[in-house]
């Protein structure tokens, strides 16, 4: 079980966005899910799914951003800093 966390304000915005994205992509229909994304990047479901229910979680990696810019082409500018467009120019989920 995770230790409850009291991450910075800029630290709940990354979050958001990352989970902003996922839905959108979700959405897009890029990925058919959450549990998907999760499988196809390693990350334990359970953890993915308490830290986005509860952001006190301390579940949260910085490696779950990581596929968010390789793989799916959202912006690093957008989820690390909420400047510009959610996806890069080209590319939408």
């Amino acid at each position: 079980m995770s230790r409850r966390r009291v991450y910075k304000e800029e630290s709940v915005a990354v979050m958001e966005r990352f989970f902003a994205a996922v839905d959108a992509l979700i959405e897009n229909k890029t990925i058919r899910g959450l549990q998907t994304y999760c499988r196809l990047h390693d990350i334990d479901k359970r953890h993915f799914y308490a830290q986005k229910t509860d952001p006190g979680r301390g579940y949260f990696e910085v490696a779950w951003l990581l596929p968010m810019i390789r793989d799916y082409k959202v912006s690093a500018e957008w989820l690390l800093f909420g400047k510009g467009q959610m996806f890069k120019k080209g590319k939408e989920a």
